[in-house]
């Protein structure tokens, strides 16, 4: 049953911020998108802002191999 909650919880720490970072990303994306349409000088920062909610799932992963490993 222990090892059970265990692989309940850290699929739920992937799926989760995984989902938020897809939601993310998705709102910043299109945001990016019509902003580079207006100034070109903007790509570099944008990707940066574009990359920045994937630390989440990472973190996320973390999470997970410290809830299973342990």
């Amino acid at each position: 049953m222990e090892y059970d909650l265990k692989t309940l919880s850290a699929a739920l720490a992937i799926g989760l911020s995984a989902f938020a970072t897809a939601y993310a990303q998705g709102r910043i994306g299109s945001a990016a998108v019509g902003a580079i349409v207006e100034k070109k000088e903007l790509t570099g920062i944008m990707i940066i802002l574009i990359a920045i909610p994937e630390t989440m799932v990472i973190l996320g992963f973390v999470i997970a191999a410290l809830l299973i490993y342990k």
